[in-house]
This record gives structure tokens, sequence and C-alpha cells, in this order.
């Protein structure tokens, strides 16, 4: 009979803002000691004034503090802490940091090194999709090397094509190309940006999908070889990219088809021996599911699936990590009701232009299904030196029909005054005729924002 798992006695959380907060809390439930690091610019955080331990780890700018590794390990050897959940972004998918992380006796609570290189380059990720029977986008087969090569391709799927960075990420190193004339300078831009932002020029070539929806599946895995899915996140609300509006379920999505791509998936990952939590990306059009990648990590829209499932998805990393496996089985799994996610940050809302400086005024709205994850309060001074999130409110009710009723409540309660905010935006949303029927694609918020000009 094998011995119960220890659970980890101190976790240091590497990341700020409301994830920091997140993870400190699925911490303080689960009855394990924090630690926050934080650059000097983040002294008074909410995370850090929380935690049981704070350690400043540098400067403001990210290069010299949240994305310093020295810095960080040290922090977990002067407060001996013996694991490091990374949140999202900054080093939550970089396998050297796991690496690193384990040669000093530090467990990483999140995939393997391996698995985040895999799934880190999209060519290979595609790839591996392709043979665990994922449904992918038509396209090159790996990258291409040359226009030539590319003006093949390019032929064989038929235009619009997308061009993209393999090691990219976050909207950054895609270039659509409409027409055979256009191909050669996105080309060449392409792996120009692709070089600048990631050090690796290697491109691919996709089918570029007209009025696609983009439907991402939430996994777990024990590591061990089962996997779970958690159903979908409709994240088809993007400006930029970016995506700025999540809901579950998504409206164009049928319980058939979520058993059946949901099935698909969970078999993919388990199959990979995947611990923790992963997002499976898609694009969805004509009723055709296309894989784009994989993250390897939380998502910031995790809770939309928190609230549809009534699973904290923290707690369950933390759980994997430690080696207790999952807490459930995907028959026991229930989804229940409608949740959405607006990304509230400190931007102008017609313009987008970052906001940063004191909250003057803070009211974050309440009531039965209204959740608000955020770091801000009254006199916090959001530092330009960061992503503009100021939090996330996540609203859930029985029908979608509800759950819009209640957003618009718990928006127009939302105060935050002394910084703009994109609050007006959503407002706007919640009103228009396309969102309250779910007739909206990944284009259609940005054809609004033009057409509004």
């Amino acid at each position: 009979m094998s011995a119960t798992p220890a659970m980890f006695s101190k976790i240091l959380i590497a990341n700020r803002g409301e994830i920091a907060l997140r993870v400190l809390r699925a911490c303080k439930e689960l009855g394990i000691s924090t630690v926050a690091v934080h650059s000097t610019a983040d002294a008074d955080a909410m995370h850090v004034r929380l935690a049981d331990e704070s350690v400043c780890i540098g400067p403001p700018p990210a290069r010299d503090s949240y994305l310093n590794i020295p810095q960080i390990v040290s922090a977990c050897e002067i407060t001996g802490a013996d694991a490091v959940h990374p949140g999202y972004g900054f080093l939550s998918e970089n396998d050297r940091f796991v690496d690193i992380l384990s040669a000093h006796g530090l467990a990483f609570i999140g995939p393997s090194a391996e698995h985040i290189r895999l799934m880190g380059d999209k060519i290979e990720a595609k790839r591996t999709s392709v043979r665990l029977g994922i449904p992918v986008v038509p396209g090159s087969d790996g990258a291409v090397g040359n226009v030539a090569a590319a003006a093949r391709v390019a032929g064989e799927i038929g235009y619009p094509v997308l061009i993209k960075a393999s090691a990219g990420g976050g909207g950054r190193g895609m270039k659509v190309v409409h027409a055979p004339e256009d191909l050669s300078d996105a080309f060449a831009t392409t792996r120009a940006e692709a070089r600048a932002a990631f050090g690796d020029d290697a491109v691919y070539i996709e089918k570029y999908l007209v009025k696609p929806r983009h439907i991402e599946f939430q996994v777990m895995g024990d590591g061990r070889g089962t996997a779970i899915h958690l159903g979908e996140r409709d994240c088809s609300l993007q400006r930029r990219h970016q995506k700025i509006w999540e809901e579950s379920p998504s409206p164009v999505i049928d319980p058939e088809q979520r058993e059946k791509i949901g099935e698909i998936v969970a078999n993919a990952v388990g199959s990979l021996g995947y611990a923790g939590a992963g997002t499976v990306e898609f694009l969805f059009e004509n009723d055709e599911f296309y894989f784009i990648e994989m993250n390897t990590r939380l998502q910031v829209e995790h809770p939309v699936t928190e609230a549809v499932t009534e699973i904290d998805l923290v707690n369950e990393q933390i759980r994997v990590a430690a080696g207790y496996g999952l807490s459930f089985t995907q028959e026991e799994i229930r989804f229940a009701g409608h949740a959405i996610e607006c990304r509230i940050n400190a931007e102008n809302p017609d313009t987008f232009v970052p906001s940063p400086g004191t909250i003057t005024n803070f009211h974050q709205p309440g009531g039965l299904g209204v959740r608000v994850d955020s770091g801000a309060y009254r006199g916090y001074r959001i530092p330009p030196y960061y992503d503009s999130l100021i939090g996330k409110l996540i609203v859930h009710g029985r029908t979608r029909q509800e759950c819009m009723m209640r957003l618009r409540r718990s928006l127009d309660e939302f105060v935050i005054d002394g910084i703009q905010s994109t609050i007006p935006l959503f407002r706007d949303l919640v009103n228009d005729p396309d969102i309250v029927a779910g007739n909206y694609d990944i284009h259609w918020l940005e054809k609004k924002l033009a057409n509004a000009d």
C-alpha cells in the first residue's frame, strides 16, 4: 500500500495582481503557507499584504523582477518554500524555469518542462495533435523555409491564409494574406517579427477561416495517464487577438459536440501523461473544430469554468503537483448554468490607451452569482510597467439570459474612479443585439470598433 503524498508546506507565488491573489486564496483554503514576491512597484499590492511572507525581487521592469529566475529561486531558499505557482504569463510557460526549479529540489505547480516545450512549439504541437486524433486547421506540415514553399502551401489550401510564428503567442507573430501578390512581403515581415519577439524566425501556414469562433476546452491531467475535461469556454470577443469577454457554455456548442470533442482532448492529453491544468484551443466554423494551440498553464478566464462546474482549478493544480491526483472523475463533473467574464482593464474605453494611476474610489458589485477577482482597492496605484488588467468580473446565472441581466446590473454597480477603465465598453456590449443573441465571431469586435471611429 503506497503512502499518502505529503502536501506542500509553503508555496511561493511567482506572479502579481489578481492571479497572485487568486492563488494565495487557494493556498490559504488548503492550509498552506504563502510567499509573495514583488517588485518595488508592487510593494503595496494586496497579495503582498495578505501573504504570510513577502520578498522584494527587484525593480519595476519585469525582466529584473518577475522574470528574474535567480531572484525567485533565492526567495524560495530564503523563505523555505518547497513549491512555486507561476500563475499565468511571466514564467508560467518557461521550460527552463521548470528545469532550474527541479535542479534546486523545488516543485513547479504545472506540467513538466517536456510538455511545456512540446506545446510551446506550435509546429510540434500541431503534429502531436494530428497524431493524437485532434482535428487541425489545414496548413503546412511543419515550418515553411522560403517564399516559394509558402506559395506552394497557400496554393494547395487556398487563400486567405495565415502566416504564424512557430514560437508565437499572445496574438503576436501572425499575418493574414488574402492574395498571392501579398505573400512575399507578409512572409518576410512575419519572420522578422518572430525573430525579434521570440528569437526564432520559424513560421508555418494555416488556412485562414473567415468567421470562426474561438472555443477552448479546459483539461486537467493527473500526470499518470488520466485526464478529464471541464467543458468549453467561448473566447470569440477579441481585440487584436486579445480576449476581453469569455463565457461558458458557448452559445453555439450543443451537448453532443461538447461530449465528442471533450472526450477527444481528454484522451489525447491523458495519453501524454500531462499533469495539471491546460487549455486546448480551437477555431470553430461550420460545426467543425480546428486545433490551434494548447496553453500549458492556468488561463485568465478559468473562473467561468469554475462557476459552471463548482470545481476549484487552482486547488486541483496544487493537489496534482503534490502527487494526490485529481479529486473527481469525468462522470462526476456536472455543468450548471451559464457564466460570463469581463476583463476590466485600466484603459481608455475608446482608444484603449493604458491609464495607470491612483484609484480614488473603488466599489465592486456583489450579490448572488457575482464574483470579482481583483487586487485593486481605494488608494491603490496601478503601475505603468505591466499588463493593464485591473480585475475580472465573473457573473453566473441559471440561464444565459439570467446571466446577461445579472451582468448588466453588476456593470452598473462597478465604480472605479481616478483612472479610466473599460467598464463603459462592456456596458455597451452587454446591450448589443448581436451579443444578446450570442451571434458573434473573432472578428466581430474589431469590426464594431472600426465602424465606431
